[in-house]
């Protein structure tokens, strides 16, 4: 009995003195390690500003890490488009010209897949780790979302241009970081 007290007393001893130890490790709290992670992560994208204000206003999951902040991009992306493609549909309701009617029902034509295909399997893609696939499914909303901003060029009014430079830099944000996952 008195040699089973002192094993209880031993590690009883033991995992105080781990857990003090433990503590005492200098350690970030999450809030500022997610932070850095934020800075050195969008220091390698083309838009430092942009990511990192959506970096520091999302907060990442309690293990963040570059695929966890690629989602959140993705998903921010995928907010944006989906936002500009119910702005088109209003577009659409609400004009009287004929022109500018037939731009903008290209757009969403463009758009709808976006919104609707691709950009959900980006996500799925990053989720399963198949970045080359995520890469593709960017590549090609690039390639849509700058289709639809051709149709206005030359065009006095371009109903869509400060909504496409956001969503165009996102896509090359979360593009650079889908390359730091190819990276490994």
């Amino acid at each position: 009995m008195r040699r089973i007290l002192n094993l209880v007393s031993s590690f009883a001893l033991q995992a105080i003195l781990l857990a003090s130890l433990t503590l005492s490790q200098p350690s970030l709290p999450w809030k500022e390690w997610n932070r850095n992670l934020a800075n050195q992560i969008c220091k390698k994208t083309p838009f430092y500003d942009l990511c990192s204000s959506i970096l520091h206003s999302n907060p990442l999951s309690l293990k963040p890490d570059l695929k966890g902040v690629a989602l959140l991009m993705m998903n921010n992306i995928l907010a944006n488009a989906s936002d500009t493609l119910s702005y088109i549909e209003g577009l659409i309701k609400n004009t009287s010209n004929r022109d500018l009617e037939q731009a903008l029902a290209f757009c969403a034509e463009s758009y709808i897949p976006l919104v609707k295909y691709i950009l959900p399997q980006a996500v799925d893609a990053i989720s399963q780790g198949r970045f080359g696939f995520a890469s593709y499914c960017i590549f090609y909303a690039l390639k849509e979302i700058n289709s639809c901003d051709k149709k206005f060029s030359g065009a006095s009014q371009a109903p869509l241009r400060d909504r496409k430079n956001i969503v165009q830099k996102l896509v090359n944000v979360a593009s650079a970081i889908i390359k730091l996952l190819l990276k490994g």
